[in-house]
């Protein structure tokens, strides 16, 4: 009976921390401005793909906001952060469509991971480009403001058991700086022997890349 008593009194504590834990989890994988898988959270995801039962082609793809600073330079990060939202939720939505997940990786970055239940990348990317290029509305002191921003995509085949940052994630890396190099506002699908264009070189590490590296040293 004191067993049972002692259970009874101590069950919201153990609830109450469940929940923290709960919490702590979720922030640790998502992005906290458009809620959507962040960089853990996509590798997370990833992870269970690999398995022997799971594994097969997938198709990843980089999206790559074009110009997005002016948005912040005019309107201030808080608008900034809600245009990111708006274009985030359609990442998230073309993403589902096709019965996978998407993710922010950093700053304007973004990415998807699709199983491969078609070889039509092309009509996959069209849609990316398309619909992040509707206009977002929001409201600024008071007034309706209407802005669009474009994305650079690129599109890669790779199989889950390829390392995912190396080799799959790279590739869609080197599809979408030719996107770029091409004109933006435009897909890219990667070729094999296809190679980053001298022109889309960055000067330094990327934020994602800079916080693998952080993870990796304090790991």
């Amino acid at each position: 009976m004191a067993f049972t008593l002692g259970g009874l009194t101590m069950w919201p504590f153990i609830h109450q921390l469940r929940n923290r834990l709960d919490d702590a989890t979720w922030r640790l994988q998502h992005d906290p401005v458009t809620g959507m898988l962040n960089r853990t959270g996509l590798l997370a995801a990833h992870a269970p793909l690999t398995g022997a039962d799971t594994a097969g082609p997938i198709i990843v793809v980089l999206i790559d906001l074009d110009d997005f600073k002016p948005v912040n330079d005019t309107h201030g990060h808080g608008r900034g952060d809600e245009v990111l939202a708006a274009i985030g939720g359609r990442i998230v939505d073309i993403a589902a469509l096709h019965g996978g997940i998407a993710a922010r990786l950093s700053g304007d970055e973004f990415a998807a991971l699709l199983p491969a239940r078609t070889d039509d990348l092309a009509r996959i990317g069209d849609t990316f480009v398309a619909l992040i290029s509707e206009p977002v509305e929001f409201t600024a002191d008071g007034k309706p403001v209407t802005v669009t921003v474009t994305a650079s995509v690129g599109l890669a085949l790779a199989d889950t058991t390829d390392p995912f940052e190396e080799v799959a994630l790279r590739r869609a890396d080197i599809a979408m700086y030719h996107a770029k190099h091409n004109g933006r506002n435009r897909h890219a699908i990667y070729e094999p022997g296809m190679v980053m264009p001298a022109a889309g070189r960055r000067r330094g590490p990327r934020l994602r890349d800079r916080q693998q590296l952080t993870d990796e040293v304090t790991a």
